[in-house]
């Protein structure tokens, strides 16, 4: 007789802890998935505060800008007016629904969907907080022969005089009125889209980062080709600059600058880092080990400090990315409860990653500097240029692609874009990385005339030294 209420615990509704507990339940699984706020908070931050909702937002910035292009091809019409009111309950109504589908798969599935705020006992009970009918707190236990804590990250302010009046990325979607002074502090992935959103909104945009460059850890020539087509835009980019503090004043929030200057906005998003949603889930008691930055400390088979405990996604490190988590989820559910056939290892060098600024960067693979760290001869291919579409549209956005490729043996380490769906295209060609493409089948291969893509088949000419 089986000892506990369920095989597998599931704490945190996010990607990685609904592909989990979905993918073990139809596996005949016994699985409970608790979310602390309940089936508003199916999908984690990349369905109510991240991809999703920042995605539309993203598309709502671009149809301002598509109709100052068209008049390059004819079409007339009376400046657009943004309803801020319309697209926040757009958003809304889309992101309910979302969140309704994810019920009803876990639901489908035998999952356990329970509500409440989790906390760990010991190895195999799991302490639920929850609210009684009449509103009044109560609890539940619940045993497991395995817990999976997937709780996510959350935004991290740092302390600094006026810090009640930053908002954090979450806020920036509900904000009312519509902010049309921004200031945002970040040189993350975070902060620069939601800097060229806003901006691409109608906002006046101010953006500090006390770095020598933004998006750190992609390829240099990328960032700065990107912070150059944004400051083009009129996107008001700060580097190595920082705040020392906020004030409120009837005129609006008042930033006093480390430089000795001063603005005046009317809403201020750090976006300075994410912390692992760790606490008050008991893990420190029960012995369970954590990183420098409150991470889960897992091994290569997503088992914590405490074998009964298994930790997945942005509450264990360093790259946070819903794709990652829900990989991980399937290799989890795979090793513990078998799929007939074994998953590869996850290569993290081989992630695909997107920045969605206007335009957008994308990459897979090694960046030159990564590239030239690990390989003693690579080649580089680059092309920069005015895309077609631009040529009427009285643009002067330009694109970038590179590609990354070790001497030795022809192999295509990295590849990287900035310019208009740089994401969508970049996504295909990660395929052919994964599958360890060499430049010569790059070059055997034809490309789709005319288009952006067909660049990468047809670089032939390296720069720079090998």
């Amino acid at each position: 007789m089986n000892p506990y209420d369920f095989d597998l615990f599931v704490i945190g509704g996010g990607s990685g802890g609904v592909r989990a507990a979905r993918m073990a339940a139809q596996r005949g699984v016994r699985v409970a998935l608790a979310e602390a706020h309940g089936q508003a908070g199916l999908g984690g931050t990349c369905v109510n505060a991240g991809c999703i909702p920042k995605k539309l937002y993203g598309y709502a910035a671009h149809y301002a800008t598509a109709q100052r292009e068209s008049q390059g091809y004819g079409w007339e019409a009376a400046p657009a007016r943004l309803n801020w009111a319309t697209l926040k309950a757009n958003r809304a109504r889309e992101l309910a629904r979302l969140n309704g589908v994810y019920a009803d798969l876990l639901r489908a599935s035998g999952v356990a969907l329970l509500e409440g705020w989790a906390r760990l006992l010991d190895p195999h009970t799991v302490s639920l907080a929850t609210l009684n009918a009449d509103g009044s707190p109560g609890q539940r236990r619940f045993s497991a022969a395995r817990i999976l804590v997937a709780t996510g990250a959350a935004p991290h302010l740092p302390h600094f005089k006026g810090r009640e009046h930053a908002l954090h990325s979450s806020d920036l979607f509900e904000i009312e009125p519509f902010p049309q002074r921004l200031l945002v502090v970040g040189g993350g992935y975070i902060a620069c889209e939601f800097a060229s959103i806003f901006h691409g909104l109608g906002a006046q945009v101010t953006q500090l980062y006390r770095g020598e460059q933004i998006l750190r850890g992609f390829d240099d020539e990328l960032r700065h080709f990107l912070a150059a087509e944004l400051l083009k835009q009129g996107l008001d980019l700060r580097l190595q600059a920082g705040v020392l503090g906020l004030e409120r004043h009837a005129d609006g929030l008042h930033v006093a600058l480390e430089d000795g200057n001063h603005l005046v906005v009317d809403a201020a998003l750090y976006a300075t880092g994410r912390r692992p949603n760790v606490q008050g889930l008991g893990l420190e008691e029960l012995g369970v080990a954590l990183g420098a930055q409150g991470e889960i400390v897992v091994d290569a088979q997503f088992q914590s400090s405490v074998p009964s405990v298994y930790a997945l996604g942005d509450v264990t490190g360093p790259m946070q990315l819903t794709p990652v988590a829900l990989a991980q989820a399937m290799r989890l559910v795979d090793r513990l409860y078998g799929s007939g056939h074994a998953r590869p290892a996850l290569d993290l060098d081989l992630v695909p990653t997107a920045v969605f600024t206007h335009p957008s960067l994308a990459t897979v693979g090694l960046s030159e500097e990564q590239a030239r760290q690990r390989y003693p001869r690579v080649r580089v291919y680059r092309s920069e240029f005015r895309a077609l579409r631009h040529t009427l549209s009285a643009s002067s956005e330009r694109t970038l692609i590179k590609l990354i490729v070790n001497d030795a043996d022809d192999r295509v380490l990295g590849l990287h874009m900035v310019g208009a769906e740089a994401g969508e295209i970049v996504q295909g060609f990660a395929v052919a990385l994964q599958a360890g493409a060499t430049k010569a089948q790059f070059d055997a291969t034809l490309g789709i005339h005319p288009t952006v893509a067909e660049e990468f088949v047809t670089l032939r000419t390296p720069v720079g030294g090998g």
